[in-house]
Order: structure tokens, then sequence, then C-alpha cells
């Protein structure tokens, strides 16, 4: 009968560690996929993997855009170099340029 006292405190605290684990197991799920990551089975594989014509397609948008934020960026850069040459340049050096551009006076 004393064995089975043993077992009747310990039920308690069994219980209690078995809700821990399955909280944290559905804690650790939800986060996955709040940030985006893909669900696993037992094995490692994707529960729900996505089709491959939806990876391309974002794949061929992110690239795209990748294209314009490069152009866009050597746009910037070449600006960039234009100003810093006109604020480190002297003003004779500046103005003479200036007139090169504007062309022979007539």
């Amino acid at each position: 009968m004393e064995k089975f006292l043993i077992f009747r405190d310990l039920i308690p605290l069994a219980a209690t560690l078995g809700v821990l684990g399955i909280a944290g197991w559905v804690f650790t799920t939800w986060l996955r996929v709040k940030n985006g990551y893909p669900l696993e089975g037992g094995w490692g594989q994707a529960v729900y993997p996505r089709s491959s014509d939806e990876a391309m397609e974002r794949l061929k948008l992110i690239t795209a855009e990748n294209a314009q934020l490069r152009a866009e960026l050597g746009s910037v850069k070449d600006r960039l170099a234009t100003v810093e040459r006109i604020v480190t340049d002297s003003s004779f050096r500046l103005t003479h340029e200036i007139e090169q551009l504007r062309g022979p006076a007539n």
C-alpha cells in the first residue's frame, strides 16, 4: 500500500511536467509560424512545403527589386561624387570648368 502512496505524490508532479512540456511545444510552434519558419515533421521534412512556383515568383520579384536598388545606388554614388568634387575643388577651377562647359563666347 505504501508503494501507491509514493505514486500518489508523484502524479501531480508528472502532470505538471507534462502540461509544461506541451505548453512549451505550442509556444515554440507559435514562434516558428510567427517568424515565417516552415513547420517540420518528425524527420525534419516540411509539413506544408510551399509550391516551387510561388518560391520562383518571389525570387524573380526580389531579383528585380535588387537590380532596381543597385541602379539607384549607382546613381546616388555618381551624384555624391559630383557633390564631393564641387565641395573640395577650389573656386577658380570650378569657375574655369563652368566657363568651359558654356562654350566659347561669340
